[in-house]
C-alpha cells in the first residue's frame, strides 16, 4: 500500500471512530480527528471518560461501517452555511471562526452516509478499501483542547492501523517489548529514580544507582571533551528576565518559564537553557583570534514550565540536566570545531552499538517570521552544515522547519532495539546570537570581528537520554555503566566477613560491589541479582575462604548472558580482575 494510501486509510479511520461514537454517545461533542504515524486518534468531549471497556464495542462498530462500502463525498459550503450546519458542536465551530478570521469564504465538509465532519481531507473513496483485519482501537488518554491547559479536557481515543495484518501484528508485537523495556518499570524496578507528590510533578529524584548512571555517563562525555581543549565552567540557575530578552528566548518562550518576583519587585527565570548565561562568560574580556575558539562545557540542571498532562517519566519532565556546551570562534574554525563535536557523537554512541542518521534542520521560509536574523545568514549557515554532512558521508535527510529559532542544526538520529527513532545528539550553528550579544573578537588588523556560536550537547536531557538507553538496553548496563557491577553472595551468614574482605579488595581495583546479606539461599540470592540485571556474581564459601586464606583469592565469576567472561571457571582473583578492568575500558573502543 502506497504511503498516500495508507495515510487516507487512517483518516477515513477516523470518522468512522467519530461515527460509532456519536452512535454510543448520542450528543457527544467532536473535536479533531487526524491520521498519525502508526494510525489515528479523535478528540470527544464526553459525558464521562472512555474506559479500556468501552473500546471493544467501537471498535466492532467500526468494522461494521466499514464493511458498508461508505463513500467519502467531499463538498465545499460558505462559512455562514458551515455555522448553521454545526450549530451545536462548539469546537468545530471554533474552527470554522478561525477560518474566517483568516480570511477564508469557505470550507469543506466530508459526507460518509448520514455523517458530516468538517474536514480538509483526504479520505478513501469508500471504506471498502480499508483492510479490516488491520487496525484496532489501542487506548484512550486525556488531551487538552488546542494544546492549552486553560481549555477543557477531552477525551482522546487512539487507534492502530497499517496496510495489511502482518504489519500491525509486527507493530504490535514491537509495542509489547516496549512495555517490557518502559524505563518507569526498570527505574522502580532497578532502583535509579522515583518520584515524588511533596516534590511535584516532572521533577525526578535521583537514588544512589540512578547517580552513578548519570554520572558514569557524564564523565564519559567529558572525557572524549577534554581531549578537544574544552574547559569546564558553571553558572547561576536564575537568572534576570533581561538576560532572555536580549538573547531572544524570552519573547518565545516567556509561557515556559518558571518566573520568580524578588521582594524588591525584579523578575528573574528559571533557566530553560544555558546558552545565554555561557555569552556572557566569553563577554568578560576582550580575546585575540589568536585565543580563539573558546570552548566551555557545563551540565547542568535547566526548568521548564511544562503542562502535566505531557510529562511522562524521564521522557519530559520539568528539571533535566543537560551536557551543555558552546565554542565561540572565528568563522574560518566552525568546520573543525563542529567535526570534532562529530566524532565525539560518534564515539559517545558507538560505545552503545547505535547507527545514527542525521537531520539537517532548517528553517522554513515559508515562517521566516519565526526566525532570528536574515536570509543570507541562513542560507550560508545551512549550506555550511550540508558541506559537512557531505564531506564526512554521512547519511543524513532534511528537516525543513526543525531548526532552532536562532540557527539551524545537525541532529543525530539513533535507532534503539526494537526499531524506534529517537533524536538525541545536535550541533547548532548560530550566527545570530552573538550579533544580539555584540560578541567579538579582535582580527589580525586590530579590527573588531564577528564570533560564531556553535552549541552541541552529546546526551542532551541526561534524563531523556537515561530513558533511551534503559529502553534500549532493557536495564542490561553493559560492566562499565553498571551501577552494580559485581554481586558477592555469601553462602551464609558465617562467610559474611570473608565477603566483605573481597568486596573490599575489589573496590580498592575501583569495582563497584554489592554483598546480599540476606538470609535467603544461594539460588534465591543468584536469583535476585538476576532480576537486577548485575553483569557479575561470585559466590563466597567454604572454597573460596580456604584459598583466601592460602594466600590469594581463588573464585568463579558467574558473567550474565550478555557479558564475555570466564563462565564458572575458577580462577585467581588477579587473572579475574584482568577481565573486570578490561570490561570497565571497553566504552573507549
Amino acid at each position: 500500500m502506497e504511503a498516500d494510501q495508507l495515510f487516507k486509510v487512517r483518516h477515513s479511520l477516523s470518522h468512522l471512530l467519530a461515527m460509532a461514537v456519536l452512535e454510543r454517545f448520542p450528543g457527544v461533542k467532536l473535536a479533531i480527528g487526524p491520521a498519525i504515524d502508526t494510525g489515528f486518534y479523535y478528540d470527544f468531549d464526553l459525558p464521562r471518560p472512555i474506559t479500556a471497556e468501552d473500546l471493544p464495542p467501537l471498535e466492532a462498530r467500526m468494522r461494521e461501517l466499514a464493511k458498508q462500502g461508505l463513500t467519502f463525498v467531499v463538498s465545499d459550503h460558505p462559512i455562514e452555511e458551515a455555522l448553521k450546519q454545526f450549530e451545536g458542536q462548539d469546537y468545530k465551530l471554533e474552527l470554522i471562526q478561525d477560518l474566517a478570521k483568516k480570511g477564508e469564504t469557505s470550507v469543506s465538509y466530508y459526507t460518509s452516509g448520514d455523517f458530516i465532519d468538517l474536514c480538509k481531507g483526504p479520505h478513501v473513496a469508500s471504506t471498502s478499501e480499508i483492510p479490516l483485519d488491520a487496525f484496532t482501537l489501542t487506548h484512550s488518554a486525556g488531551a487538552y483542547w488546542r494544546g492549552d491547559e486553560k481549555r477543557p479536557m477531552l477525551s482522546r481515543i487512539y487507534g492502530l492501523a497499517f496496510e495489511d495484518k502482518t504489519s500491525l501484528d509486527a507493530y504490535q508485537l514491537r509495542m509489547e517489548e516496549a512495555k517490557k523495556r518502559d524505563h518507569r518499570k526498570l527505574g522502580a524496578e532497578l532502583d535509579l529514580f522515583t518520584f515524588s507528590d511533596l516534590v511535584g510533578a516532572g521533577l525526578p529524584l535521583w537514588t544512589p544507582k540512578g547517580t552513578i548512571l548519570r554520572d558514569t555517563l557524564d564523565d564519559f562525555v567529558w572525557e572524549l571533551r577534554q581531549k578537544y581543549g574544552y574547559q569546564k565552567v558553571e553558572i547561576p540557575h536564575i537568572t534576570k528576565k533581561d538576560l532572555y530578552e536580549k538573547s531572544g528566548h524570552w519573547e518565545k518562550f516567556q509561557h515556559e518559564l518558571f518566573r520568580i518576583t524578588t521582594r524588591e519587585g525584579h523578575e528573574f527565570a528559571m533557566k530553560p537553557m544555558n546558552c545565554p548565561h555561557h555569552t556572557q562568560i566569553f563577554a568578560r574580556k576582550k580575546w585575540s583570534y589568536r585565543e580563539m575558539p573558546q570552548r566551555y562545557a557545563n551540565t547542568t540542571t535547566c526548568y521548564r514550565d511544562e503542562q502535566s498532562g505531557e510529562l511522562s517519566g524521564l521522557s519530559r519532565v520539568r528539571a533535566f540536566a543537560q551536557d551543555d556546551s558552546h565554542v565561540f570562534c572565528r568563522f574560518d574554525q566552525a568546520k573543525e570545531e563542529m567535526s570534532h563535536i562529530w566524532d565525539i557523537v560518534d564515539a559517545f554512541y558507538g560505545a552503545f552499538g547505535f547507527n545514527l542518521k542525521v537531520r539537517l534542520s532548517f528553517h522554513d521560509p515559508e515562517n521566516a517570521s519565526a526566525y532570528l536574523g536574515d536570509a543570507a545568514i541562513w542560507k550560508q549557515a545551512e549550506a555550511d552544515l550540508q558541506q559537512l554532512a557531505e564531506d564526512r558521508g554521512a547519511d543524513f535527510f532534511l528537516g525543513v522547519g526543525e531548526a532552532a529559532f536562532y540557527g539551524p542544526k545537525l541532529d543525530f538520529m539513533a535507532e534503539d532495539a526494537i526499531g524506534r527513532q529517537w533524536q538525541v545528539a545536535t550541533i547548532q550553528l548560530d550566527m545570530n546570537m552573538p550579533r544580539r550579544f555584540e560578541l567579538m573578537y579582535t582580527g589580525p588588523d586590530g579590527t573588531d570581528q564577528q564570533v560564531l556560536m556553535i552549541h552541541a550537547a552529546i546526551m542532551g536531557s541526561i534524563e531523556r537520554f537515561m530513558s533511551v538507553i534503559i529502553e534500549h538496553l532493557a536495564g542490561n548496563f553493559p560492566f562499565w555503566l553498571a551501577p552494580t557491577q559485581v554481586s558477592i553472595l555469601p553462602v551464609s551468614e558465617q562467610f559474611i566477613g570473608a565477603a566483605e574482605e573481597l568486596a573490599q579488595e575489589l573496590r580498592m581495583a575501583g569495582i563497584r560491589v554489592e554483598i546480599d546479606t540476606s538470609n535467603e539461599s544461594v539460588g534465591k540470592k543468584i536469583r535476585n541479582a538476576s532480576v537486577q540485571k548485575v553483569p557479575a556474581k561470585i559466590v563466597v564459601g567454604a572454597k573460596e575462604v580456604e584459598t583466601a586464606q592460602s594466600g590469594e583469592w581463588q573464585f568463579a565469576v558467574n558473567w550474565r548472558e550478555d557479558i564475555p567472561g570466564s563462565g564458572d571457571q575458577v580462577l585467581p582473583m588477579a587473572e579475574q580482575l584482568i577481565a573486570m578492568r578490561q570490561l570497565v575500558t571497553e566504552r573507549a573502543r
